[in-house]
Order: C-alpha cells, then structure tokens, then sequence
C-alpha cells in the first residue's frame, strides 16, 4: 500500500504578484525551493490563508533571493498580491519508506525569505516537529 505524505510545506510565504494572463504555475524564489527541497515543475498546492482558496499547479523557478511568490494563469484569480499562503508538496510513500521519513518546513518571514526551517517526523512513536 502506498501513503499520500506531505513532502515539503513552505509556510506563510506572501504573494507578491498576480498575473492571470501568464501561462499558468506559481513562480517561487529558488532559494525557498532548494530550502524546502521542491523543484521546478513538481506539482503543489497553494493553500490560500486570507481567503481559505485552494488549487493546485506547479513550480516555476524564481531568481534567488528574489522573494517572488507569483501566481499565475487562472489561479491568479484565486488569491491577491499580500495574501498569505501555503505551499504543500506531496508524494506517495510505501510503508518502508514512510518509516523515517521527514517532511521539509520553511517558515518564512515577511520578505519571503528562510525564517526557520523545520522537519515533521511520519512516525507516530516520534515527536511531530525536529
């Protein structure tokens, strides 16, 4: 059997543009994406904090230190530039691999940078949060 486990969260990052004429995806600064070990393409949700939206699209590669959290395409419409959102990636894990595996957290800080980051352990015999 394989288990839906979150892989990476970035949390709390800020949307600084929306533009619903642009193909589509979410651009995300490199240097959150290498933090939170996402990549370019993988497909994310984008949890919507301010207005409790959620969708679903992939990853665009931002310049690093950039700061940009650009939704675009159709979502665009779904949130707006200072909202604050979740970035959730997932991937489906067998038993095996479920056993020691740890999700990647980012907090972020008001500039979209690496406030803290964090690991969530998948065992239940384990604390939650590293």
């Amino acid at each position: 059997m394989l288990r839906k486990m979150m892989t990476s969260k970035i949390h709390r990052a800020t949307v600084t543009r929306c533009d619903p004429d642009y193909v589509g995806s979410i651009t995300i600064d490199a240097d959150l994406l290498v933090a939170a070990g996402m990549r370019p393409n993988e497909a994310v949700w984008i949890l919507d904090i301010d207005n409790a939206q959620r969708f679903e699209t992939y990853i665009i590669r931002g310049a690093p230190g950039s700061g940009k959290i650009e939704i675009n395409g159709a979502a665009a419409k779904l949130t707006e530039v200072g909202h604050k959102v979740i970035i959730l990636t997932y991937g489906l894990l067998n038993e095996q691999e479920v056993q020691g595996h740890e999700a990647n957290v980012v907090l972020c800080d008001e500039h979209n940078r690496v406030d803290q980051l964090l690991k969530y352990h998948s065992d239940v015999d384990q604390p939650a949060i590293l």
